[in-house]
Formats: C-alpha cells, structure tokens, sequence
C-alpha cells in the first residue's frame, strides 16, 4: 500500500496512530487514516485500486464532505478537507503548511512515507481529544522531548 501512495504522487500523510507506529511509538490500532490534498484524490484512490480497496463516495462527493473510506479487508479513512480547526486551541490546521512541514519517513528502499511534523501531528489529534487522543499526545511530547536531545 505505501508503495502504491508513494509511486502516485499523491500528497498523501499518514495521520492517526500508525503514523505514531511510523514514528516507532507502540500504540494499537488496526486501519489506516490519511489527509489527502483534494487535487489528488484521484490520484490516491487509482493507486489503491489494484489493492481491492474502493472509495464508498466519488471524489466530488468526497470534496463535498470532506472524507470518505477505502475498504476491502482493510479499513482507509481518507480525509480531504483544506483545513480543520483544533478542538482545544480553535486553530485551523491548513493540509498546505502541514505538508511543507512534513516528514519524509523510508518505509523501504526507494519508499517512502509521510507524516505531519510532531507538532502537527498533535495539532491533529486535537480534532476529536478523545481519550486515546490526549494518550497519544502524551506520547507524542515524550518522542518530541527524546528528539530534541
């Protein structure tokens, strides 16, 4: 699946907890969740097509709601607004600065995976804060703290 985002340039980040695992911290989870730029839905969705999974909304239905789900065994959450404001601050965390801000994780040689920066990363889990969420920004400040040393 990363390599079929990867080859279809796609800008695509790896959000959620398995961004987390990316980032090597063990948390849980079993789907996959993705802040897609809107202009590359099309892009995103034939990459994954091979793969068996298909999007339950067209891409305009997909702009109008701003998210929809890749499924076939495995579970994608795919979310495509411009921006999204923070729960806890009332930020708007804008898909454009969080890519410029990326990071570029290798996955395999020649693949690559990318997430939000650790602070966008929390800025995300800030969406919901729901229990898990303010678990995994703990997590998040230790694995920033551990980086800054």
């Amino acid at each position: 699946m990363f390599r079929a985002i990867d080859r279809s340039g796609a800008r695509a980040l790896l959000i959620g907890r398995r961004a987390l695992v990316a980032l090597g911290i063990p948390v849980m989870t079993s789907d996959y969740d993705f802040w897609v730029h809107r202009d590359d839905l099309a892009k995103f969705n034939a990459a994954l097509e091979p793969l068996g999974l298909a999007p339950n909304k067209t891409v305009e239905q997909a702009i109008a709601t701003g998210r929809y789900v890749l499924e076939n065994g495995e579970h994608v959450d795919v979310l495509n607004a411009r921006a999204v404001q923070s729960k806890v601050t009332g930020e708007l965390v804008q898909f454009d600065a969080v890519w410029a801000q990326r990071r570029e994780l290798a996955y395999e040689p020649g693949v690559h995976i990318f997430v939000p920066c650790i602070d966008d990363l929390i800025k995300t889990k800030q969406w919901s804060m729901r229990d898990r969420d303010i678990a995994d920004i703990r997590l998040l400040e230790i694995k920033r703290a551990e980086e800054s040393t």
